[in-house]
């Protein structure tokens, strides 16, 4: 018994040796945990597309007026004939109400040049100067937010978005309606109604790079009636053409506001006060859906950016202490990261 109390003694003396010998080192501190701030609010680039109807224009500037007042501001603008004349106004800085008040004030006289030749009645210089001096004679670089005018090649029919050069001249060959205004010859090709082929230029707003596409159709209803007059019939004729195509292109639009304008005529101007008031009652009715779409988009993609986050962050790291006795000894923590052994 008095030998193994000796044995016990001399273990412990041995222990305390070790202790004073070498100190114990401690183990380190935990790091930090380092407070990430939530990320930015994911921002959504929207676009407007302006479709062409003539005289039925005039109530796109009753959809941005409303747009605008509910806090939407599109950044890209495309127009395709009239939509491109209100597009160009807009995309130049004019707000919504400035838009009004010089549609008001339009004088047909200043924007109608009629002549006998060359296939068309209309010649289009005028209204190519009209646009020019509306928006200070600015090139497309120029502009306030970025615009493109949707035309269509004569010669081979193909659509043609104009984002350079002359502001007035691409309104003006975007709104050579066939029939009715002299082709515009741009470079070596000539230029038509982009109406043709693109009647709401939802994919030039893609192009301009908008996420969330608002486009507003305007274009004529076919009601089974005969048109009344020559401009009556060659706007028909152009919705005819343009309505399969314009049904897939409009599809590809996030929402679609349609003011409630078939009865206003492609030369009926002095009802530009009803058409602007009609845009501004469909935009309101479109303000929940837009809200919930653009709401939807948001979610999706950050939660998208979340994921691309996630996955692109380094592994938590997992330490295990060496114990008692191995924080006598001085080992140290044993780190892997996560999920390796």
């Amino acid at each position: 018994m008095t030998t193994l109390r000796c044995l016990s003694l001399a273990f412990a003396f041995t222990l305390l040796a070790g202790c004073g010998g070498e100190s114990v080192k401690p183990s380190p501190p935990a790091p930090a945990v380092k407070v990430v701030p939530p990320p930015p609010p994911v921002k959504i680039r929207i676009g407007i597309a302006l479709g062409g109807g003539a005289a039925k224009g005039f109530a796109h500037i009753g959809v941005i007026k409303m747009l605008e007042a509910n806090g939407f501001k599109p950044e890209v603008v495309s127009g395709t004939s009239a939509g491109s004349v209100v597009g160009a106004f807009y995309a130049s800085g004019m707000d919504a109400f400035q838009m009004q008040q010089h549609a008001v004030a339009l004088d047909e006289a200043s924007i109608r040049d009629v002549t006998l030749f060359n296939g068309g009645l209309v010649r289009g210089q005028k209204l190519q100067d009209y646009v020019n001096r509306m928006v200070g004679n600015r090139a497309f670089d120029k502009m306030k937010k970025p615009f493109a005018a949707v035309s269509t090649q004569l010669e081979t029919g193909q659509r043609t978005v104009f984002v350079n050069g002359n502001i007035g001249q691409a309104v003006r060959a975007s709104c050579s309606i066939p029939g009715v205004f002299e082709p515009v010859k741009i470079g070596r090709f000539y230029y038509v109604d982009g109406g043709v082929v693109s009647p709401v230029p939802v994919d030039a707003a893609r192009q301009l790079g908008a996420d969330f596409v608002i486009a507003v159709d305007i274009s004529t209803r076919i009601t089974g009636k005969t048109p009344e007059n020559l401009l009556g019939v060659v706007n028909q004729s152009i919705t005819i053409m343009g309505q399969k195509l314009g049904q897939q292109e409009i599809a590809r639009a996030d929402v679609v506001i349609r003011p409630k304008v078939n009865d206003i005529g492609p030369a009926d101007f002095e009802q530009r006060a009803r058409a602007i008031l009609e845009g501004e009652k469909a935009a309101l009715a479109a303000m929940p859906q837009i809200r919930a779409k653009l709401a939807q988009m948001q979610q999706a993609r950050a939660s998208a950016q979340a994921a691309q986050r996630a996955a692109a962050a380094p592994p938590p790291v997992k330490c295990e202490e060496p114990g008692f006795l191995g924080g006598l000894m001085g080992k140290e923590p044993e780190c892997t990261a996560a999920g390796k052994r």
